[in-house]
């Protein structure tokens, strides 16, 4: 990102909130879908098994759009952004780190074929984190 984000958004990153992800379709329309993500302070990770359409579409277009939401739906952080490098998640340490980030255990199908993305956010918008 061009600015540095600021620590209010920083700490709401590194929470375990729910969140969206926005693919761009061949035809052109954008595909919203939940995911579990991490954020290590510059960056994005996602997984997903091999076979899902949004990576697919992820290596066709690298643009994609994702929301955060917090206790509310009126805290959130959204930004565009995009896709730097997609890896294949061998040893499946990162679907262990988000699963256990999620639910505290490690992934539960050992014989998953996952991939790893990494999304650099470019323009962002925050809402409300300061609301109690």
């Amino acid at each position: 990102m061009e600015h540095a984000i600021p620590e209010l958004v920083d700490s709401f990153l590194r929470r375990p909130n729910p969140a969206v992800i926005t693919c761009i379709k061949p035809d052109g329309y954008p595909m919203p879908v939940a995911t579990w993500y991490d954020w290590d302070g510059e960056r994005v990770l996602v997984n997903m098994d091999a076979r899902r359409s949004r990576l697919a579409w992820m290596r066709e277009n690298p643009k994609v759009g994702f929301t955060v939401l917090g206790d509310n739906w009126y805290q959130h952080v959204s930004f565009t952004g995009d896709v730097v490098a997609i890896e294949e998640d061998q040893d499946l340490a990162d679907i262990d780190l988000l699963s256990t980030r999620y639910t505290g255990r490690r992934f539960r199908n050992r014989n998953a074929h996952r991939v790893s993305a990494w999304i650099v956010p470019r323009i962002w918008h925050v809402w409300e984190l300061d609301r109690k």
